[in-house]
């Protein structure tokens, strides 16, 4: 969607637009795929991750993922990209009712186990309004921008608090998450120029200026975030930063001056490099068997002998 967004602001090709959907579209089909048959033959652990403090934040990624899809298909397969749209929408606002239930009714959920990741269920809904003006329903659109952006003031305070201030910090492997706090203020916009259909009115300038302050933090944490070792939160990194390169394009299409061009080009170039990377580092890893093991249950300690 970034390069669709550069090729008609820049009048540049559509031929990466394209690639990267098909690449998409078949990676959301293998991961499915891989999905069920993980809710086949380890039904337990499915099941177990739904319920996992942590790892049930990132359950919504799917609808998110259809919602996404939708968007991009929306002029290519009309049909589909309704399909898609309806089955995402509603399935992610049902998943926010799960999801805001489990957090208000479980005592093993507390200020450790949050995470930039908590934006994904509730803050997610902001991604619903990018395809309804064409095969959705803009009025839905609107009740899911509303409860986005509201989590989304809500929710922000506290995983600030969880990040820079909390005793305990999150786990290296979880680090790359950091980058998900782009992702709002970047998507808003976005759904916002749907919506109203500007982009650069004052609360779009207010919103790109988010966008613009979280990526400048997480470029500034760079050094240490390349020194964890490779594992899949390093997607976590793709999307929101994509994201943002789709913003700053709209911005610079509507702005004039070279120095949002600037800053979309980087955005561009940096997200392209990044996902493409992500891509091998993923395949490398798969090819070793290093992915999709299932986590094996603690043995028992050793029987002690008498004296």
């Amino acid at each position: 969607m970034a390069w669709r967004r550069a090729a008609r602001v820049w009048e540049l090709p559509e031929w990466p637009f394209l690639t990267f959907l098909a690449l998409a579209s078949v990676a959301f089909v293998v991961v499915a795929v891989a999905y069920v048959a993980k809710w086949v033959r380890h039904p337990q652990a499915a099941r177990a991750e739904l319920r996992h403090p942590v790892k049930m934040a990132f359950a919504p990624t799917i609808t998110i993922a259809v919602l996404i899809l939708a968007t991009a298909y929306a002029e290519i397969a009309p049909t589909l990209a309704t399909v898609l749209w309806w089955v995402g929408a509603v399935g992610h606002l049902l998943a926010t009712v799960l999801v805001l239930t489990a957090w208000a009714g479980r005592g093993d959920i507390g200020a450790s186990q949050i995470t930039p990741a908590w934006f994904i269920p509730v803050v997610g809904n902001i991604v619903t309004p990018l395809a309804a003006g064409s095969v959705g329903s803009v009025e839905l659109a609107w009740v899911a921008f509303g409860v986005g952006v509201l989590f989304w003031v809500a929710l922000l305070p506290l995983v600030l608090e969880r990040v820079l201030i909390h005793a305990e910090p999150l786990p290296a492997r979880l680090l790359p998450t950091l980058a998900i706090f782009v992702a709002p203020p970047a998507v808003a916009l976005l759904s916002w120029e749907v919506l109203t259909g500007r982009v650069d009115d004052p609360f779009g300038r207010v919103l790109h200026a988010a966008v613009l302050a979280f990526v400048a933090v997480l470029v500034a944490q760079a050094g240490r975030l390349h020194r964890i070792p490779f594992a899949l939160p390093y997607w976590a990194y793709t999307f929101p930063l994509a994201a943002a390169a789709v913003a700053t394009t709209a911005m610079a299409g509507a702005r004039p001056g070279w120095g949002y061009d600037l800053v979309a080009g980087a955005l561009l170039a940096l997200v392209t490099a990044l996902a493409l990377y992500v891509l091998a580092l993923t395949l490398r890893a798969a090819v070793r068997g290093q992915i999709c093991v299932p986590e094996e249950a603690p043995r028992p300690a050793p029987a002690t002998m008498a004296p």
